[in-house]
């Protein structure tokens, strides 16, 4: 591994930290209110600093990388970006029930719902979470470690531990399935079109489906069901006269 590389994961080690040291800052500055405002706004500014520093690290290497033979064309990184995101979401929609089925665990998690707590007191946690963040961890994960292992290990044995790293690295161990299931799919993806941007997009398009549902369209959605819910009752109302 480069010595460009074992920078960027230092990098990344720091800002899983710097919030400790951020937060305090931001608090003397008074720009958060709530305990949730301050832990978005602090992981945001983290996120957005790393995200500056990994840019810095790889621009010398962006030439070299358009290189690479075998890199898909430009219509098939849209394609493959395209199906990326299915392909994610289907993974991840198959992890989801082997949980259910063999484990016994259901859908939802506290880690995601506590990020959302996060986002709507900070909006602009959103867009460290549907958009920096899965592109660190795209970079981290599948370029760094991935494609480091990839050389000497094949797809695999690669695929497995890169995916291990990403799943523990969200301290939601009920759901390590899932993040392990995504994190193979990334890398099918990365090893497909030796193109990062395309696992970058699959991931930042389940990310931002989440922001969307869970926290932009939150009270549209509970309008919805429960008009829905209303809705309901109402048939069941009516039919009973029918009976």
């Amino acid at each position: 591994m480069s010595k460009r590389y074992w920078l960027i994961i230092l990098t990344f080690i720091f800002m899983q930290l710097s919030p400790i040291v951020i937060a305090p800052i931001i608090s003397m500055l008074g720009l958060a209110n709530t305990m949730q405002e301050l832990e978005g706004l602090s992981i945001f500014t983290a996120f957005t600093l790393g995200f500056l520093i990994m840019v810095w690290l790889l621009m010398p290497t962006i030439k070299e990388r358009h290189q690479i033979e075998g890199r898909a064309s430009t219509g098939q990184t849209a394609l493959w970006s395209f199906l990326g995101i299915f392909i994610a979401f289907g993974a991840q929609y198959v992890a989801i029930l082997i949980q259910m089925t063999a484990l016994g665990i259901e859908p939802g998690s506290e880690n995601t719902d506590m990020i959302v707590e996060m986002a709507i007191a900070a909006p602009l946690l959103i867009i460290a979470v549907a958009v920096i963040g899965p592109i660190v961890e795209e970079i981290v994960f599948r370029q760094v470690i991935f494609g480091s292992l990839y050389q000497r290990f094949g797809f695999w044995i690669s695929a497995a531990i890169s995916a291990l790293i990403f799943a523990v690295i969200h301290m939601d161990f009920e759901h390590l399935l899932v993040y392990f299931a995504m994190g193979v799919a990334f890398s099918f993806l990365y090893v497909k079109t030796k193109r990062i941007i395309v696992p970058i997009i699959a991931h930042v398009g389940i990310n931002s489906f989440v922001m969307l549902v869970q926290v932009v369209f939150r009270d549209h959605i509970e309008d919805l069901e429960k008009q829905l819910d209303q809705l309901e009752e109402m048939q069941a109302f009516i039919g009973g006269f029918f009976l």
